[in-house]
């Protein structure tokens, strides 16, 4: 069992612990994109409702993978796999 345990660590530290920090910083860049947006077009309507929309979108990106590392750390806690 404990080679299972090390290769779930593994993928773990390896391979989803970056890859949802990159869509993190992904999500943060597409919010800061539609607030720019936002605030660039403020004389325009079209502007501001595409930038409302990248806003909307960077805050949902945000909440599911702040939700997927919650997740995670909750499987590790009780799945036994944190030291």
């Amino acid at each position: 069992m404990d080679a299972v345990d090390e290769l779930l660590t593994k993928i773990e530290t390896e391979i989803l612990n970056p890859v949802i920090g990159l869509l993190v910083i992904i999500a943060m860049a597409v919010f800061i994109y539609g607030l720019v947006e936002f605030i660039g077009g403020a004389d325009n309507e079209e502007k501001r409702n595409n930038g409302k929309r990248h806003m909307t979108w960077g805050i949902v990106g945000l909440f599911i993978m702040f939700t997927a590392f919650g997740l995670m750390r909750v499987a590790d806690i009780f799945g036994g796999l944190s030291s």
